[in-house]
């Protein structure tokens, strides 16, 4: 194998890489990314963060409920199995 073949084989391995790439839809990242130099979230990003914390939180509450209605459900039948 010459030079030219080595470089012939070289970018056409590149080309269907970065085919592949496009086709399975991987992000390409930059290299102020990968150093984690990247600007600060905007006003959208925030908002929405804070909104899905917020639903966290009553999705909690709503479990927590969820489970004492049915322990206090339980207590209710075992209470009349006795009697």
């Amino acid at each position: 194998m010459n030079g030219q073949e080595f470089v012939l084989i070289l970018l056409a391995m590149v080309f269907l890489f970065s085919i592949v790439k496009h086709k399975l839809g991987i992000p390409s990242r930059s290299m102020r990314e990968m150093r984690g130099d990247v600007p600060h979230d905007s006003p959208e990003t925030l908002r929405l963060r804070e909104e899905v914390q917020q639903l966290k939180e009553r999705l909690k509450v709503l479990e927590r409920i969820a489970v004492e209605k049915e322990n206090s459900l339980a207590r209710e039948i075992e209470q009349l199995r006795d009697r």
